[in-house]
């Protein structure tokens, strides 16, 4: 049997997803988000968290969900990429769920082509997305992002 595999579940929505624990560092209240001018559309603007400026990501233009301004109950997800540090802004964190890794079942059986979702986890009141963090900025989106961040210094 292979080790559990761990996932910080979240919502937007109503609707679940996840993210594999070991891309996420914390999870924080929502904050004021500073604006970032020329940062792509999916970069809500920048925080700071603990001397550190993380781009805010806006999942829900990359879930293609509708969009909403950001509310003082909403959370922030503090996850790493391969490249950077980012924080996702999320409506709610609903904790740790461990799974087999044979649970998840990859997301090219069921539904071909999805570019941001690594597998779907049966839960016992549903299904949850588990997403590949490192897809969620294609490499054009972070060249821009890179100059913006580069240009506000």
């Amino acid at each position: 049997m292979s080790d559990p595999i761990q996932l910080v579940v979240f919502t937007l929505d109503g609707r679940r997803y996840a993210l594999h624990l070991a891309v996420v560092e914390c999870s924080l209240r929502m904050v004021d988000i500073s604006p970032l001018p020329k940062a792509p559309d999916i970069v809500l603007g920048v925080i700071n968290v603990q001397g550190r400026v993380l781009p805010v990501m806006n999942i829900r233009k990359r879930f293609q969900l509708p969009e909403r301004d950001v509310s003082p109950d909403d959370q922030l997800i503090v996850a790493r990429t391969s490249r950077r540090a980012v924080a996702l802004a999320v409506d709610a964190v609903h904790g740790l769920v461990d799974r087999a890794d044979q649970e998840i079942i990859a997301v090219g059986e069921i539904l071909p082509g999805v570019k941001y979702v690594e597998g779907v986890m049966k839960l016992e009141d549903g299904l949850v997305l588990v997403h590949d963090i490192d897809r969620f900025l294609s490499l054009e989106e972070d060249r821009a992002l890179n100059a913006a961040l580069t240009d506000g210094r």
